[in-house]
């Protein structure tokens, strides 16, 4: 499936756009992991939770469900909030 990959993460991946499979965000995730070492750390904390600063759209809905199950098709978008003041 296509993921959709932010700027702050191109050092991982190279491409704002990559392929990844896996029929769960856990699994999807895992499968980026094994390409690109370090990234999945940067999105999922120590206890699998999904960090406070990133976000995970399906479809352009967000989810925040680690167990959330794809659908052939689907695309994913991850997006890192940027914070400051």
């Amino acid at each position: 499936m296509k993921v959709l990959i932010p700027s702050p993460l191109l050092s991982y991946t190279g491409a704002h756009e990559v392929d990844a499979h896996g029929s769960t965000m856990t699994e999807l995730l895992s499968d980026l992991d094994r390409r690109f070492p370090g990234l999945r750390f940067r999105m999922v904390d120590e206890q699998d939770r999904m960090r406070r600063h990133i976000r995970f759209f399906v479809n352009g809905e967000q989810t925040f469900d680690m167990n959330y199950r794809f659908s052939p098709g689907d695309e994913v978008q991850i997006v890192q909030a940027l914070s400051g003041g």
